[in-house]
């Protein structure tokens, strides 16, 4: 069953006057995982902030965003403001950006929370501290006290997925949750990424240059290019037999490092 619909997404940027998507319509079915790929401007990450209403002035979209049968495209501010967190949650390509300077994250983390659930502070804190210690943040208190400036980009973005992964939400759209990340920590937060999935029947969209990481958790795939979609399909199909001459071209060239790579360290391509 379609959770989430877009239909014919358009976003233009006023200032360059030029458009940035074209007509753009796929839909995320419940439980599910769709991957947006291609390379960077291609208009993946536009497309998210198209879905959660994020744009900056002077870019404009038009279309439909249904989510479980309402036009959020239709919504208020206010109203959509609402929507996001529980129902629609975004873990940001840049971690600073996601939360406000002026306070403390600790205190952007329990303002989330309190406007979302029922808990008590107590409770808050506790799931907190636990969940931070899952995706590899040390000393939870101390990282709460301090300011988004104070953090490494890593830091935010791993604050931005424990926090997604305690709000449960219906949507997680995930921007590149991993760039910013060292090996292990990639691993640990891919892991509590399909345990979400596994554990609440939330549906994700996620947005990777790592094939292999999208191979790994995707059940469908958009390829994009210049802002339109030129493919889409089950995960196996597009990877094992890519209808579009670009979608080749990703393959191909992920598979071109990785044996250069190979070769570099002396190691066997074919392993």
């Amino acid at each position: 069953m379609s959770l989430l619909k877009i239909e014919q997404l358009h976003v233009f940027d006023c200032g360059a006057n030029k458009p940035i998507i074209h007509n753009s319509s796929f839909q995320v079915n419940e439980g599910e995982c769709v991957a947006l790929v291609g390379e960077s401007g291609s208009g993946k990450s536009m497309t998210c902030k198209s879905i959660m209403r994020l744009h900056k002035r002077g870019i404009k979209q038009s279309g439909h965003i249904w989510l479980k049968g309402e036009d959020l495209s239709e919504l208020p501010e206010k109203q959509m403001r609402s929507k996001r967190g529980k129902e629609l949650c975004m873990v940001m390509q840049n971690g600073m950006s996601a939360f406000n300077p002026s306070n403390s994250v600790g205190r952007h983390l329990v303002a989330t929370l309190n406007q979302h659930t029922n808990w008590s502070y107590e409770q808050i804190e506790r799931k907190l501290v636990d969940t931070m210690r899952r995706v590899r943040l040390q000393d939870p208190m101390d990282i709460m006290n301090k300011y988004p400036h104070q953090l490494s980009g890593g830091m935010l973005q791993r604050l931005m997925i424990a926090l997604a992964l305690l709000l449960e939400p219906d949507v997680l759209i995930a921007d590149e949750p991993t760039t910013a990340l060292d090996t292990i920590s990639q691993f640990d937060v891919i892991e509590q990424l399909m345990n979400l999935r596994k554990n609440t029947g939330s549906s994700m969209i996620f947005i990777s240059h790592d094939l292999g990481i999208v191979k790994k958790l995707a059940d469908q795939v958009i390829v994009m290019k210049d802002g339109y979609i030129v493919e889409r399909g089950a995960s196996q199909d597009v990877f094992f037999k890519p209808q579009h001459a670009y979608t080749e071209y990703l393959i191909s060239t992920k598979r071109t490092l990785y044996e250069h790579f190979q070769k570099t360290i002396g190691g066997d391509v074919h392993a």
